[in-house]
Order: C-alpha cells, then structure tokens, then sequence
C-alpha cells in the first residue's frame, strides 16, 4: 500500500471492520463459528447437570413416599406401562401393579413405622433420554433404648426413562448386599 492515500487506507480499514461485525455474529449465528460450538457444549452440560439433579430428585422421592407409605405416589415415580420393580417382594410392572404389590406386601392401610431409607453414593449417567444409576440404601429402625438400628444394607440398580418430560423408574432392581439376597431367599 506505497501509493495509497489516507483516505482510501481508512476506508479499506472501515469496510473491513464492518464486514468483521457482520459476518462473525452471522457465522456464530448459523453455527459455524466457535463461539456457537462453546454455546452448545455449556447447554448441553446444564442439560446434563439438570437432568441429573431431577434424577436425584426422583431417588429421594423414592425414599420419602415408600416411609410414609404413600403407594399410590410411590407407585408414579415409575413409567406408566413399562415401568418395572424388581425386588424381595416380587415383582411387578406398570405403576398400576407397582401399587398393587406395595399395598399387598407391606400393607394398604400399614401404619408409618418408626423406619427410614437412607440412600448414599449415588452414581447417575444420563444419556439422552434413558439414564443410569446405582445407589447404595440402608434400611435403619428403631432398635433397643429407642436407638436407630442398620436393618438392612443394599443398592438399587436403575434404569430411566423421560417420559411426557418428567425422569421415571424404566426398571428397578434391589439387592440387599447385608444380609445378602440369597441369605434372605433361604431365610437365614
């Protein structure tokens, strides 16, 4: 640019500049840009971590409907038709049958025993739509001298479903790891 003036050096500057504003924001805007693709993974993470936090949800509502023996709550947490408990009570899939075997094994009407289920060291991996966890449960009562007693020791193996927007159970299958099932099953 030896023999450029000025004026034509400062336009040359200008329009590039206008062109810079312009086509950058567009590229981003269409995606093609990297600022889009740093958009896209921080939404995608929030996704994932807000998928997360509503499983976690699920797994303590779990919890809290089965200790005050609200089955008919308990029983929704579960995908309508294809939702499945796997358990020592037995099993039973769809929420509908889920209620039924609640209220058949611990009791319709049972009265709100002085239990809890405690859940620990939960791992969740979401994956789209369908995600996975496993969660460590104890089963604590009241033991002697009104003191909490270890009942049981376990952990759920899960798998979700997003169904009509919302994380339900898809399978849920406990183990009692102390004593274990098979202790359980002989009656030791």
């Amino acid at each position: 640019m030896h023999n450029t003036s000025p004026e034509t050096f400062l336009f040359i500057i200008v329009i590039a500049s206008i062109l810079v504003t312009i086509i950058y924001p567009l590229q981003v805007w269409a995606g093609k840009g990297s600022a889009s693709s740093e958009t896209v993974s921080l939404e995608a993470r929030l996704k994932r971590l807000e998928d997360r936090e509503e499983i976690r949800g699920l797994l303590m509502d779990y919890g809290r409907f089965l200790d005050i023996r609200d089955f008919k709550s308990f029983s929704e947490l579960f995908a309508e038709t294809e939702g499945e408990w796997v358990g020592g009570f037995g099993s039973a899939k769809g929420s509908k049958a889920i209620c039924e075997l609640m209220e058949r094994t611990i009791g319709k009407d049972a009265p709100i025993s002085q239990s809890v289920h405690l859940f620990t060291n939960e791992t969740i991996q979401v994956n789209g739509d369908r995600a996975s966890a496993v969660t460590k449960w104890i089963f604590v009562v009241t033991g002697e001298s009104d003191r909490p007693q270890p009942y049981f020791i376990g952990h759920y193996e899960d798998t979700m479903i997003r169904e009509n927007g919302s994380w339900k159970f898809l399978r849920r299958v406990v183990h009692s790891d102390i004593p274990a099932d098979e202790k359980i099953s002989k009656g030791d």
